[in-house]
Order: C-alpha cells, then structure tokens, then sequence
C-alpha cells in the first residue's frame, strides 16, 4: 500500500507533469544527463574514448564510472523522491481561529508608529518555507491567548515584500536560518528579535515552541502591563468624556414669597 499511494498520485498528476516535463529547460536538462551514456555506448564514437578498463574495452563502463553513476543515481532518487512527495502530498496550511493583522510594505510602519502604547509581536515569514507553515499554528494560539488592545500580533510576508526583507534584516534566502524570525517592536522601535543574528550575519539556532516564546519574550508579564495602561487610558477617557454632574439645586415653594409679603403688609397695619 505505501507503494500504490505515490503511484495513484503520480498518475493523477501525470497531465501536470506532461506540461512540465515538455519545456525546453527539463527536455535539454534530459538530453545532457544521458548524454555521456549515449556516447559511451554507441559504436564508432566510443571507440576513440579513453578508458582505464584492463581489457582495453572502451565502449564498456570501467570501474570508477560505474561508482560516480551508482553515487549519482543515488542522489537523483533521493531528490526526486522528496519533490514527487511535496508536490503530491503538500504538508497542511493552518486555517484556524487567530487574532493576527497581516502586513504590507505600505501598512507595517504606519502600524507600528501609530501608539505608542501599543506592543507589537511581528512575524517575518515566507509562503514557501516548512519551518513557517509548521510555527503558523503555535503563533496563532498565542495570538489568542495574549492579544489585548496594549500588546498586539502581526505577520508579513518577506518573500513576498522584498524591501521589508532588507529594511529589517531578515534573508529570504531558502538557506538562511532566520525563517521565521519574530520581532518585538515597542513604540515604533524593536526591542528584541528571534533568532539572533551574530557580527557575522549568522543566525543563532533557536526553537520556536510555545514554551520558548512565553519564556523569551516574557508574555505574561508583558500581557498584564498592556491590559493595565489601556485600561488606565480607558478610564482617563471616560471621565473627559462625562464630567460630574452639577448638584441640582432645591426649588423654592411656590406659596413662600406670597407668605414673607403678606406679613410684612400686616406689621405695616
């Protein structure tokens, strides 16, 4: 069964494949990796080859070719098998619940400068990465359960947004180790970043779990501190909104200047 299912797939596919496979940079790739078979094997051109074969025997593989082949073919399998397997079976995008605002390389700095007050915990990512899509659910949940009004959670795409990928120094290179990178940005301005980047552009290996990020970043506390200053404003806000009402004063008896006039008519009599 493990060898039917990568069958069926590649069967499925196959129309796919044909479109791909007929364009002139696959068919010229084909014709230059047979090549150096073809010219060993046919008569009158392997003939004037040179060969370390003890019987003399140059239309015939000697034994160091045989190893590079064996070497080569090795590979090749190896590749192909984890490229037929991606295109197959493409691992899951994360499709859940999550309180994330996504970037673009018009909105991120106008985001991030506009209070001050607020926190920002800003994911640099690419679509094409497997370390991106694996870490998509892990930020969501702490999306969820950290996202308030003073500490909020971003995403941009840096394969997508070249020059954010250079303004904030984050390579989208498919061998560079800062995919994903999380920056925690106060006032405008980062603060901290994972993973860490040494003198020499390097990144520094770091595990992208949950616990990791909590502990790292100091959620709970950096969560607490966001809830009690927009809270904090909220109230100064509220009280410039609706000032104290003013005590309302006691209205005078309709009957009280009728009475104070009528005795002072009768001390006049």
């Amino acid at each position: 069964m493990a060898l039917l299912t990568p069958l069926f797939a590649f069967l499925y596919h196959l129309p796919q494949v044909y479109k791909w496979l007929l364009k002139p940079y696959y068919v010229a790739s084909l014709f230059m990796s047979i090549a150096f078979l073809a010219v060993r094997k046919t008569p009158g051109i392997c003939d004037h080859l040179a060969t370390q074969r003890e019987d003399g025997n140059s239309c015939d593989f000697d034994w160091r070719e045989v190893e590079i082949l064996m070497f080569l073919s090795a590979i090749v399998m190896m590749k192909n098998r984890r490229a037929m397997f991606l295109m197959t079976c493409k691992p899951p995008l994360y499709m859940g619940p999550e309180y994330i605002k996504y970037f673009s390389d018009k909105t991120i700095d106008d985001e991030l400068d506009r209070d001050s007050r607020v926190t920002w915990i800003v994911e640099f990512f690419a679509n094409w990465s497997p370390e991106c899509q694996s870490f998509a659910s892990v930020y969501a949940d702490l999306s969820l359960k950290y996202n308030c009004a003073g500490l909020k959670f971003g995403k941009v795409d840096i394969g997508r947004y070249g020059e954010i990928s250079k303004k904030y120094k984050v390579s989208a290179s498919p061998l560079s180790k800062q995919l994903p990178s999380l920056v925690l940005f106060q006032a405008g301005k980062e603060v901290m970043r994972r993973p860490q980047v040494d003198k020499k552009g390097r990144a520094v290996s770091w595990s992208f779990t949950e616990e990791n990020i909590i502990r790292e970043f100091n959620l709970n506390e950096l969560y607490q501190k966001s809830k009690k200053v927009i809270k904090t404003k909220g109230d100064k806000v509220s009280q410039s909104q609706f000032p104290p009402v003013p005590e309302e004063e006691e209205p005078e008896q309709p009957g009280a200047d009728f009475q104070v006039n009528d005795t002072e008519s009768k001390k006049d009599k």
